[in-house]
């Protein structure tokens, strides 16, 4: 049954039983089970949002695991694109499932994008024996012998670390990215580890996956691919400030159905400011390893635009996709 049959059948049993000036409270879909990251950005934001009184009740957390986000996706174009009180908790998993079409027909454009205000940065790893020093150093290297550089990641051929690694080339201007190499683990401590013993020359991953083997001092990050530097890691540059015009990270955001009016639109994109500028939410980050990533209402909106079409053309070049 529908979700609006469903909402309507409350309210009239509720009126029926003699209360009136029923609130629903607002809801936030997690698109998969209890524990994972899109379950974390729901019910993280949605405590600080009651917290700080940026929404009167609290937020109900819905897991609709499925399709990697995509049954979520579906629900919400299909049965609720004109629902007001819902968001949706998103990640750069997302906009990369939507723009190498792995939601069966699904654009991105279906929804709207209300902002992200944490991320887990990407970054550029090399073993602490590498001979590349900077990242200058290895994207030279790219460019004399692709196809002696491999890059080892956590994802499949296609998906994120990979496509990191290729937007950091394409940026530096190797002709063909094609020629990149890269070999896929099962997670990002494989490829670490794969990399510190020298049997791969770089790793691309999230700094979460990495701090450990940084602490160790097994390892050197080349560049952070954030717009600034990273808090507590001060001493490790971004790739923009090295040249490269880079931002690829695993924000952690919310979409919100397409058919909502503008001044719903804006009014999210207000509450998650709110979020974003308290201390209750800079201190989840810390505890969580997240750094500020803030990207809010028409600004995200216009970011998300432009890395679904790099991905989709990417991909395209990879063969990923048609």
């Amino acid at each position: 049954m529908k979700y609006k049959k469903l909402k309507v059948m409350l309210v009239s049993s509720l009126l029926i039983l003699g209360v009136s000036g029923i609130a629903l409270a607002a809801e936030c879909i997690a698109p998969a089970n209890p524990g994972g990251g899109w379950d974390f950005t729901c019910r993280q934001i949605g405590k600080v949002m009651y917290d700080i009184k940026a929404i009167d009740k609290p937020m109900q957390v819905t897991n609709m695991a499925g399709a990697g986000g995509g049954l979520a996706f579906n629900h919400v174009v299909a049965e609720r694109n004109e629902d007001a009180e819902l968001i949706v908790a998103a990640s750069s998993a997302t906009t990369t499932r939507l723009a190498q079409n792995a939601y069966a027909g699904m654009t991105a454009d279906q929804v709207r994008f209300v902002g992200s205000i944490g991320a887990d940065p990407g970054v550029i790893v090399v073993g602490a024996k590498s001979p590349f020093n900077s990242l200058g150093d290895l994207i030279d290297a790219v460019k004399a012998n692709p196809g002696g550089v491999a890059f080892a990641g956590g994802s499949a051929v296609g998906g994120f670390d990979h496509l990191k690694a290729l937007m950091v080339m394409q940026r530096a201007g190797v002709d063909d990215i094609t020629k990149v190499k890269y070999i896929s683990f099962n997670a990002g401590g494989d490829a670490l580890t794969q990399t510190i013993g020298g049997f791969t020359q770089a790793m691309t991953g999230d700094m979460s996956e990495v701090v450990g083997f940084l602490k160790s001092g097994d390892i050197r990050v080349l560049a952070v691919l954030t717009e600034e530097r990273v808090p507590g890691f001060d001493d490790i540059p971004t790739a923009k400030e090295q040249g490269i015009d880079v931002v690829a990270v695993n924000w952690r955001g919310l979409y919100i159905p397409k058919g909502v009016s503008d001044d719903t639109f804006k009014m999210w994109a207000d509450r998650l400011q709110q979020v974003a500028d308290s201390a209750e939410w800079k201190k989840v980050m810390v505890d969580n390893g997240l750094a500020p990533f803030t990207k809010v209402g028409d600004d995200f909106q216009s970011y998300i635009d432009g890395i679904v079409a790099e991905v989709r053309t990417m991909s395209q070049k990879l063969g990923v996709i048609q």
